[in-house]
């Protein structure tokens, strides 16, 4: 949507992404699929099916009450390649001290949610197993097509990631939501929910705030990394009407559409200044009171309905008064630092991991895991529990105990 059409807000990103329609594409397998997860094990089943299809390895990332890699191990079959990780708090993690989440630590913007580590976990353990293509997955995607995906892989040739279209229920941020069911013209764009990479390429990370993949696809120097869509998949609806939501939504999505304004436009993540901020800033405040007045006067929504998409809204408009020109421009240049600090981590990453690993082509696939799950725990703490199945239960060096009324399946590991 070109932002002549609406001085405050772009309801389109598109433009920015490549869209091949050559059906002669290269297909390529991907070597494994990553699903960050805190539901029930139930919501792994299409991710499963897409693995076995795919003949790929499924890493399934658990935290939170709802799952663990042993409930994963239970109940997913043994002919799936499993490796399933329990996550633990980030202090615990071999992972960066991110001067993104340091500024707003002790706020009210600091993000109560782990998916962001989760997504960081799996790219640094993609690297230390020498995986090339990985697809990221959310648990509550369906509709997937191994075809897609290949096409999606063969993508990767030329590209740093590939987007599968979410359809189904659209993944928008509240305030999108409202204006998009007030009328308003807005599309989704591709995200982490299904986001094939190109490992080696790639050397981005996601920071922990709302929006983090589109931080994650962003270039420093050049705008947006080679980044192309493709496919179809479906996410399950949810409710996106609660002012927490919203609330914790908006520092994200202020930032990561300021940016994306300046990109539709040709600019570049540069001309993201403290000027810049406080005209978007007035801008984005303008849009949310827009769309207040949209639902406000929208003669087909049921009272009750309207009473809660309009104190989401108001619940935006609060914690955005809190958001300065300053804070935007300090948090883009911690995320600067951040992705700098993220390359030189995954190097040192891949010279401890090789250190420890003498021969490591030689070794067996689980040992191989094993190490490199050593070095991503933080010294002095914990190893980090993990489920393997399929090829990664077989090894000559540990004893795996098998349930007898489980035989065949991988209870757990014995340590």
């Amino acid at each position: 949507m070109p932002s002549t059409e609406a001085p405050d807000h772009h309801g389109s990103h598109r433009k920015l992404l490549s869209a091949p329609t050559d059906p002669t594409t290269t297909q390529q397998g991907i070597d494994a699929i990553i699903v960050p997860t805190a539901r029930p094990p139930a919501y792994l089943d299409g991710a499963t099916r897409l693995a076995q299809k795919l003949d790929c390895t499924l890493v399934t990332l658990h935290s939170r009450e709802w799952t663990s890699a042993a409930k994963a191990a239970e109940r997913l079959p043994w002919s799936v390649d499993l490796i399933a990780i329990d996550v633990p708090h980030p202090a615990h993690l071999r992972l960066p001290d991110w001067e993104t989440s340091r500024q707003l630590t002790g706020t009210v913007f600091a993000r109560r949610t782990d998916l962001s580590t989760k997504r960081n976990l799996g790219l640094a353990l993609s690297w230390l197993l020498g995986w090339t293509r990985v697809l990221f997955l959310d648990d509550d995607i369906t509709e997937l097509d191994p075809e897609d995906v290949r096409q999606a892989s063969g993508l990767l040739d030329t590209h740093n990631a590939v987007g599968l279209q979410v359809g189904g229920f659209p993944d928008n941020s509240v305030v999108c939501h409202a204006y998009r069911e007030a009328g308003g013209r807005q599309q989704t764009f591709i995200g982490g929910g299904a986001l094939a990479i190109q490992v080696e390429r790639c050397n981005s990370f996601f920071p922990d705030i709302y929006n983090d993949d589109w931080f994650f696809l962003l270039d420093a120097d050049k705008g947006l990394q080679p980044t192309a869509v493709t496919g179809w998949v479906k996410q399950y609806p949810y409710d996106p009407y609660r002012p927490e939501r919203a609330r914790a939504e908006e520092l994200g999505d202020a930032l990561a559409e300021g940016i994306y304004w300046l990109l539709d436009q040709g600019g570049s993540i540069k001309d993201a200044d403290r000027d810049h901020w406080a005209r978007f800033l007035h801008k984005r405040r303008h849009f949310i009171m827009r769309v207040l007045t949209m639902v406000s006067q929208d003669g087909t929504l049921e009272p009750t309905d309207k009473t809660r998409r309009v104190e989401a809204l108001k619940g935006s408009l609060g914690r955005l008064a809190l958001i300065t020109p300053k804070l935007c421009d300090d948090y883009l240049q911690a995320w600067m630092t951040d992705r700098r600090q993220w390359q030189r981590h995954l190097q040192k990453l891949h010279t401890r991991h090789i250190e420890h690993t003498r021969h490591i082509e030689q070794l067996p696939v689980s040992e191989r895991l094993r190490l490199a799950l050593d070095v991503l725990r933080r010294p002095g703490s914990a190893p980090l529990t993990w489920q393997p199945g399929g090829q990664y239960h077989l090894s000559a060096d540990h004893v795996y105990r098998v349930p007898p009324s489980r035989e065949g399946h991988l209870a757990d590991l014995g340590q």
